[in-house]
């Protein structure tokens, strides 16, 4: 594949130095990519757990397009990552130089990257029962105060989120859910006993 015509703006986040540091050195010695925000987002984490789901939203808050390069992976943790906003997941054992330097291209151009396994295992589970609606603590908080009546400057200000944030996740518990609005939303809550 021939390089990009533009250089892509890529931010690695890693809690890990070296990881971090390896990671980098792999994107941004090639020319095509550019230590930036508003690109593309390699997010490497062990597993996709509450602080990675937490870590992706956050980074598609900013406008980027997320990539876990994670350790630990199955379809179910790669279906958290994927509903979090993630477009593409890659085992670590198996991000080389290529199949890292691949992923980003993709995600770059709106595609995204799975290991082949995990896709079939993932359509084997959505073909074989829809998945339980669930909340995580934090859809979970939000929904109960709008359920108490609290407009969205309120819950921004007692849970210490920009309103911004507090949109975002009514917006995501809507759109996931395919609920019409945030009436609607606290309703299906309540019903499914999710709050």
């Amino acid at each position: 594949m021939t390089t990009l015509e533009r250089t892509v703006p890529v931010r690695v986040l890693a809690a890990d130095p070296f990881l971090r540091a390896g990671l980098e050195s792999a994107l941004y010695g090639r020319g095509e990519f550019a230590g930036a925000d508003g690109g593309v987002a390699v997010l490497a984490v062990d597993e996709v757990d509450d602080a990675a789901v937490e870590a992706i939203r956050t980074a598609k808050e900013r406008n980027a397009t997320v990539l876990v390069v994670t350790g630990k992976v199955d379809a179910p943790r790669a279906a958290r990552a994927i509903e979090a906003g993630a477009c593409g997941v890659l085992r670590r054992e198996q991000a080389c130089e290529q199949t890292l330097v691949s992923a980003v291209r993709a995600a770059a151009t709106g595609h995204g990257t799975m290991p082949p396994d995990l896709l079939s295992d993932l359509f084997d589970a959505r073909q074989a029962a829809p998945a339980a609606p669930t909340l995580d603590a934090r859809e979970r908080d939000v929904l109960r105060m709008v359920a108490d009546g609290h407009e969205t400057a309120e819950i921004a200000s007692a849970l210490a989120y920009s309103a911004r944030t507090v949109t975002t996740i009514v917006h995501d518990i809507t759109h996931r859910l395919r609920l019409r609005n945030r009436a609607h939303a606290v309703a299906f809550a309540v019903r499914q006993g999710l709050i």
